[in-house]
């Protein structure tokens, strides 16, 4: 069986990557998908674009990164999601989601992809005050009662203290957002 066979099997997944330093191993994340059998495409949002590197990720694959809307009449450029995994999510993009926000590309797409019900799993990386923000902590709430697989903490990587976040990066555990995303769509897509 060739890796397209695999790729046929699971799906299509978007990696939407916010506006976090983490963003910038979110090619980490995409190669544990694809050996996953995922066919990616890796979504920002234009404060997340800043760390990534388009051009790399691209070539990784096959797609182009999309962090804007494209123009009326344009053709689409990326294969429609079959499930997303939304990491690093940040403070700002968690509380955006959870009250109906779709300013963005990215939130416009996991807005509509929940309203599609498809597998999305969310992986929050923020600080302990930011953390231990009411609006944040509901955000995940909502979230999770949305039936959205929220890793958040011990899960993924535990908050850090502020100022902090470059020295903890290394502990961001995309392996366990990309196996959470595994068990919420095994009934849909096989796992080969």
């Amino acid at each position: 069986m060739t890796r397209r066979d695999t790729v046929a099997r699971r799906g299509v997944l978007y990696v939407v990557a916010c506006g976090s330093p983490v963003s910038r191993h979110v090619g980490q994340g995409v190669r544990l998908a694809q050996c996953d059998g995922w066919e990616v495409c890796v979504i920002t949002t234009p404060a997340g674009r800043k760390f990534c590197d388009p051009a790399a990720l691209r070539r990784q694959t096959g797609h182009p990164v999309r962090s804007s809307y494209k123009e009326p009449g344009d053709p689409d450029v990326l294969p429609a999601p079959t499930a997303l995994l939304v990491g690093p999510a940040t403070f700002n993009t968690i509380n955006k989601w959870a009250a109906g926000i779709a300013d963005t590309l990215a939130l416009g797409l996991v807005q509509e992809s929940q309203g599609k019900g498809l597998p999305i799993v969310a992986m929050p990386f923020t600080n302990t005050a930011m953390a231990a923000h009411p609006a944040f902590r509901a955000s995940l709430a909502r979230l999770r009662d949305w039936q959205v697989t929220v890793l958040f903490d011990d899960d993924i990587s535990p908050a850090h203290a502020p100022g902090t976040g470059e020295a903890v990066l290394h502990r961001f555990r995309w392996d366990v957002g990309v196996a959470a995303l595994r068990s919420r769509t095994c009934r849909a897509y096989p796992v080969v």
